[in-house]
């Protein structure tokens, strides 16, 4: 080959190179403005919030945020450098993951066991938020009495917010291994009801991705389900809600790969730990019916019903007054107590204008709801990823939109949406095929071997 001709390839590559390098920097600077956004929330929730538990995991999380900024701002400014091991854009979310959230997770499990906090209205003392050890404290009444719920007129006292257990049955089972410890310090830390939703959560996860063959996981969808604020804070100070949403998604994995029956024993517990689970349900009715047809459908439905009466009459006919009282008054705002979800969305700032207002976010929750059932009936979700998608509009409309509802439930949103990517890109096919394959970009960690 002539000089000349080397001259002209190497002109023509030019343009090529700059091109990738362009297409190469695109995605990390999404990562750095997400991780920019990430870090000035923990900041805030660190300077601003009344709950140690918030404060803890603010402090830990900017820098969780902040190391995973750095290292993507270095993978800005040296693109063009070799492939190595470091230079994986998961390597800021492995330091989210450790600092972020491992840390003050940790943090807050031993001074929970060394400095309690449980049971007291001063928030600068919860090493856990109120539903951990209102749920532990379910599963002690469960053992005892057959009900995981508190008679509230039988206390001998006026009751407070804390008397009340506002979910289903179900959602006892994750505080019995620590009702059923031995009140060691070491078994008692390991048996935190966060761990239990954590390690449920997982295995749900780990399951859904195997039974749908997903070889690989975006790192896009790692972001938003696993390292968002959303996901962090709650798997650190709370954590029902991650368990919950992680039975939603081995529901749909099992509907997505036509284990009806199964998926219906999902819904049946999830629902019956956390009515929130309710809408899912039914966007994976349509996935039923759409891959399998009616009579599937009214397998799915039967298998639901029963499942729910199976685990929940027994404690309705416990104490059906108690029932009723926490489970459907309580989070109605009907109770002795009313209920303290009032996050400043924007139901709740419509209810609080007064009865028009009230009225006017019903009928927008309902026309909401209407518009995702024709969604479902015009476009009915054949794939997971569809399914996902629809919940997780649902379950968005229902948070805004309802007059009692807390900012923390937008959590499934995120998770959900952050399957959404997953799914879509099964088998390790990348969500766009433009973008080049190489460390410094890489979106998918490898589940297999293969």
């Amino acid at each position: 080959m002539g000089t000349r001709e080397r001259g002209d390839r190497h002109r023509a590559r030019g343009p090529l190179n700059r091109a990738r390098l362009a297409l190469a920097r695109r995605p990390l600077a999404v990562d750095a403005a997400l991780y920019l956004g990430c870090a000035a929330y923990a900041l805030v929730l660190t300077l601003t919030d009344k709950h140690l538990g918030f404060r803890v995991w603010g402090a830990c999380a900017v820098v969780g945020y902040a190391l995973a900024l750095a290292h993507t701002c270095w993978l800005l400014l040296t693109a063009h450098h070799t492939r190595s091991r470091l230079r994986s854009r998961w390597t800021g979310v492995a330091a989210i993951g450790i600092v972020g959230m491992l840390t003050p997770l940790v943090t807050l499990l031993v001074r929970r066991e060394v400095s309690g906090g449980d049971w007291t209205d001063d928030e600068n003392l919860w090493s856990a938020q109120p539903e951990v050890w209102v749920i532990e404290r379910s599963a002690s009444t469960l053992l005892a009495t057959g009900t995981p719920y508190l008679d509230i007129a039988g206390l001998g006292r006026a009751p407070d917010v804390y008397d009340y257990t506002p979910y289903g049955p179900i959602m006892a089972v994750f505080g019995l291994p620590r009702a059923l410890s031995n009140g060691h310090p070491v078994i008692d830390v390991l048996t935190d009801a966060r761990l239990v939703f954590l390690v449920v959560a997982a295995v749900c996860v780990i399951a859904s991705l195997r039974l749908l063959r997903v070889s690989s996981v975006p790192l896009r969808g790692a972001q938003l389900a696993v390292v968002f604020p959303l996901t962090a804070l709650t798997s650190t100070t709370a954590g029902p809600d991650l368990a919950i949403v992680g039975l939603i998604v081995l529901a749909t994995a099992l509907a997505a790969a036509d284990r009806p029956i199964w998926s219906a024993i999902v819904c049946a517990l999830a629902a019956s730990a956390k009515l929130i689970a309710a809408p899912a349900v039914v966007v994976l009715a349509f996935v039923v019916t759409t891959r399998l047809g009616v009579r599937a459908l009214a397998r799915f439905t039967a298998v639901f019903i029963t499942a729910s009466l199976l685990v929940t009459v027994p404690v309705l006919v416990v104490d059906p007054r108690a029932f009723v009282e926490h489970v459907l008054l309580f989070p109605t705002g009907l109770a002795a107590v009313a209920s303290p979800a009032a996050s400043p969305l924007p139901g709740h700032l419509l209810a609080s204008t007064g009865t028009v207002g009230t009225v006017l976010a019903f009928t927008i929750l309902a026309a909401a709801g209407l518009a995702v059932l024709i969604w479902l009936i015009r476009i009915p979700p054949r794939t997971a990823a569809d399914a996902a998608l629809r919940t997780a509009v649902g379950l968005a409309a229902f948070t805004m939109l309802t007059t009692a509802t807390r900012f923390g439930y937008l959590v499934y949103v995120s998770v959900l949406l952050g399957a959404v990517l997953v799914l879509r890109s099964r088998a390790g096919v990348p969500l766009s095929t433009t973008e080049p394959d190489s460390d410094t970009v890489e979106g998918h960690v490898p589940l297999t071997s293969s």
